[in-house]
């Protein structure tokens, strides 16, 4: 994804009415971690998402003045189900199932404000496809506007499985209860401070005993990242184990993720270790840095992202 010029790219508002968003549309329990507020149809296939941004967070915490990045991965996360459930009429149990996420924002959308930030995502579906009348996979893509500002883009394929499909191809890794007593206690975490983070309990990475190299800790207790119990490591966990990885190997500099180009192509299972590789890619054409993070199990690549950094402001 090329890099965005968006600092003078604007929008009218827009008056239509729109409808407050459903907790469960969201496929989230805990009613605080909802950052989607509300959404209204703009045409067959275009909708505008509302959503919130808290000032502080106990996961996706302020660092320099600036919100998490990753509001933003969780952000469009959840917008996936809720356009699934309202836009297409998907039964609530269905799977979705991330192909791809790619993802870039301007640094000044994550200043933090004195109240709440609230964004507006601008999204659009195309490449659907159906089966039997029913919507199985699509492209997603979302401007996101702040202020009326265009901040950052967005887009991710996915697909949409019945319950039947999903424990049909997933076999009995299907079964929830079954893949968490099978799950790997969590590996002890690296230096927080050495991946970004304050607290151990929010670090994803275990040491390896190699450079650029460690292991995926997965805690299945983790009150944001496991917000409800699945049969696999979450997407967003993968994502925040390659900003670790990747602020790890730009340390000690300090940085910002400002994109992410993801391809999810196998789960991570809980039951077999995950091995997280990194390493310096090129820069890009604006000269920032790039960190490919690459993640395997049972020596088979499952997960590839490349990371864009730019320097942190000083505190």
């Amino acid at each position: 994804m090329s890099q965005l010029h968006l600092e003078h790219s604007r929008i009218d508002e827009d008056h239509g009415v729109a409808t407050r968003v459903v907790q469960g549309h969201t496929h989230k329990t805990n009613p605080d971690e909802v950052l989607l507020t509300d959404w209204r149809r703009t045409d067959e296939h275009a909708f505008v998402v509302r959503a919130h941004w808290p000032r502080s967070h106990d996961f996706y915490t302020t660092r320099h003045g600036l919100h998490d990045p990753l509001l933003l991965g969780e952000t469009v996360r959840q917008a996936l189900p809720l356009i699934s459930h309202v836009g297409y009429e998907i039964p609530l149990g269905h799977q979705l199932l991330w192909h791809d996420f790619r993802w870039e924002l301007a640094p000044a959308a994550l200043l933090v404000a004195e109240r709440e930030t609230e964004v507006e995502l601008h999204i659009r579906c195309t490449e659907l496809k159906y089966r039997r009348g029913r919507v199985v996979s699509m492209l997603l893509t979302a401007l996101v506007y702040r202020e009326g500002r265009l901040l950052a883009c967005s887009r991710t394929r996915f697909a949409i499985q019945d319950r039947a499909i999903y424990e049909r191809l997933r076999g009995q890794y299907a079964d929830i209860e079954l893949a968490n007593a099978r799950a790997l206690p969590p590996s002890p975490p690296v230096p927080a401070f050495s991946v970004g983070r304050s607290r151990a309990m929010d670090v994803a990475l275990s040491p390896a005993g190699r450079p650029h190299r460690w292991l995926l800790r997965v805690d299945t207790t983790h009150p944001i990242l496991f917000d409800h119990r699945v049969d696999h490591a979450p997407g967003m966990l993968l994502l925040e184990a390659s900003r670790q990885a990747a602020q790890a190997v730009t340390s000690p500099r300090s940085s910002v993720v400002v994109g992410m180009d993801t391809a999810f192509i196998r789960y991570a299972e809980l039951d077999a270790p995950c091995r997280i590789h990194a390493h310096r890619h090129a820069v890009d054409e604006a000269g920032r840095r790039r960190v490919l993070v690459t993640a395997h199990q049972h020596d088979v690549e499952i997960f590839t992202n490349l990371v864009t950094l730019v320097g942190a402001p000083l505190d």
